[in-house]
């Protein structure tokens, strides 16, 4: 009896949580503890100018340090001025302050920051610590699940400052500030009824990326689609576009392709 329930409990973990492993953003649900993930996430965006794609290679390593703590260190890398070449890196943490459970459905909410260090030229208007600017940014994430579905918004400050000593930021310090704010929703397509963790999940995406900087007023808005594949509840594939649906910003190369390849884990220390 118990063991039925072990396994009962088991799989309706693994449902909740497929659905809110969002692909360009992270929900207010936090890795388990005691875990490990490694992440290798490529980027292929188009330039604005010509027709040259640039590769943007990020890998990723994942701690959860406990149920409500989880860290990130990731590591930057790019083609787009010659070689594949390292130019920085950044860590994310994450604290989940509220959790409201109950069977196939919850609330939770969780405070983030992230701090990361570039020595690349500063090439864009945008305010991007994900491999392109040094700062840092904080925010909080809120995330629903209604059984297959799940919402996640988040609202985050963003400061840029200098890559290094020898690329200064160009646009001025007032303009170095920014929001960004995300809305994503998550969709478990199969399996139709989950009987054990080793069935694979397929999830559909739909996510909004927008920023505001609070100094100059521009903006970006993006949509970004994708499709994801969990394999035994630890291997992960995501597939996402991102597209610019309007801009004021000067952006070098805001749509492309997304990978990321994901392996996880459980009970390491």
């Amino acid at each position: 009896m118990k063991t039925k329930l072990l396994v009962a409990m088991l799989l309706l973990s693994i449902t909740a949580i497929g659905q809110e492993l969002y692909t360009f953003t992270e929900p207010a649900s936090n890795m388990a503890a005691k875990s490990v993930g490694l992440r290798m996430n490529n980027f292929m965006m188009k330039q604005n100018i010509g027709s040259r794609i640039t590769y943007h290679s990020v890998p990723e390593i994942m701690i959860g340090v406990s149920k409500k703590i989880m860290i990130h260190v990731d590591g930057f890398l790019s083609n787009r001025n010659g070689g594949l070449i390292t130019e920085g890196g950044s860590v994310y943490m994450k604290y989940r302050f509220l959790s409201s459970d109950d069977i196939q459905k919850h609330f939770r909410m969780a405070a983030f920051s992230r701090y990361s260090f570039n020595n690349s030229d500063i090439h864009q208007e945008e305010v991007n610590l994900y491999g392109h600017n040094t700062g840092f940014e904080t925010g909080v994430v809120a995330t629903q699940l209604l059984h297959k579905v799940a919402l996640s918004s988040a609202i985050s400050f963003l400061n840029a400052g200098d890559n290094g000593n020898k690329h200064k930021y160009p646009y001025g310090s007032g303009n170095s500030k920014a929001l960004n704010y995300t809305l994503s929703v998550g969709k478990l397509m199969l399996p139709k009824e989950y009987t054990d963790y080793k069935q694979t999940n397929v999830n559909l995406m739909l996510e909004f990326l927008n920023q505001y900087n609070v100094g100059s007023g521009k903006y970006y808005m993006d949509v970004a689609p994708s499709v994801q594949l969990i394999f035994n509840s630890v291997a992960r594939i995501d597939v996402g576009y991102r597209q610019q649906l309007n801009s004021t910003y000067q952006r070098t190369a805001p749509n492309g392709l997304f990978v990321r390849l994901e392996y996880n884990f459980f009970n390491v220390y």
